[in-house]
């Protein structure tokens, strides 16, 4: 069963100076962008590495989710960030790192079982596999 998921952008201008809007394609969000706020350290607009991180934390909380579940303790709840690093190197602009951060509240959960379970998810996440290239990270409580 393959699925297909689409979004658009539109720019208008140059890089420094033009600025774009990013629509998903369910209709739930639509965003201006700009280079300039997406290389600005407090950015008022979206970019795609927001977009990114946003898909990842949701990504792996159903992940993880599921993990739990077919270990015989489906979680109350799980709660996760993900902070998506752009940096330039000497080839131009690049994603450099992925740190996420997950808080699990699952009963009768051990910790080595939920160690396990995060690992799996953090490797066998769709969004994980598909930035592979990219180092990920993962603190993880079990609270």
């Amino acid at each position: 069963m393959a699925i297909t998921r689409k979004s658009d952008a539109h720019w208008s201008g140059d890089l420094m100076n033009g600025q774009g809007t990013i629509h998903l394609g369910s209709k739930v969000f639509e965003g201006p962008y700009s280079f300039k706020e997406r290389t600005s350290e407090h950015s008022s607009l979206t970019n795609p590495e927001e977009l990114i991180a946003a898909g990842h934390a949701g990504c792996f909380s159903m992940a993880l989710s599921a993990l739990l579940t077919q270990a015989g303790f489906p979680p109350e709840s799980i709660k996760t960030t993900a902070a998506v690093t752009l940096d330039k190197d000497a080839t131009g602009f690049a994603l450099t790192e992925i740190n996420l951060s997950t808080k699990v509240h699952a009963p009768g959960l051990s910790q080595a079982d939920f160690e396990r379970c995060t690992q799996s998810a953090k490797t066998g996440c769709p969004i994980s596999r598909a930035l592979s290239t990219v180092k990920i990270t993962l603190a993880a409580e079990l609270v």
